[in-house]
């Protein structure tokens, strides 16, 4: 029995490293934006990146773009983040690593990447901005649902 449980292979899940890989602010409506009332439309897109660096190292970028416009027309700002983090992941078979890719690495990512686009905001001049709680594990499925409605169209 001893010898049963040596061979089984451990689901291993470690942080190597986070980090921000590229940020971006722009207001491109200068000083006159400050002038108006900031009741601003709020335009979020949130997206998810892998690349394999090889068999158990994945690199898992979380990128968010928000824009703030007011008056439906005129841009008060936007912000670009792209959070990264390094996960190193053992032992899962192949149909069970893409929903830890796909979902606990960027849920791990979101806290990093709403506080970079809070710092960026603020720094512009403008009130906090925290961006609400994703649901990662909804965006996910999703995801799989469209890519095989995809594949089944083709």
């Amino acid at each position: 029995m001893a010898e049963a449980e040596d061979n089984k292979i451990q689901v291993q899940l470690r942080i190597e490293r986070i980090f921000l890989k590229d940020a971006s602010f722009e207001a491109p409506g200068g000083m006159a934006i400050f002038n108006e009332s900031f009741r601003p439309e709020m335009q979020v897109d949130i997206n998810t990146r892998v690349a394999n660096r090889d068999e158990d190292r994945h690199e898992v970028v979380l990128s968010a773009t928000v824009q703030a416009k007011l008056d439906g027309d005129k841009t008060a700002y936007i912000v670009e983040v792209h959070q990264a983090g390094v996960f190193e992941i053992r032992g899962l078979a192949s149909n069970q690593l893409g929903p830890v890719i796909g979902i606990h690495c960027p849920q791990t990512l979101f806290p990093y990447l709403r506080e970079n686009i809070d710092a960026l905001v603020v720094k512009g001049g403008f009130p906090p901005l925290q961006l609400a709680p994703v649901n990662f594990e909804a965006l996910f499925q999703e995801a799989v649902r469209q890519q095989q409605a995809q594949t089944e169209t083709h």
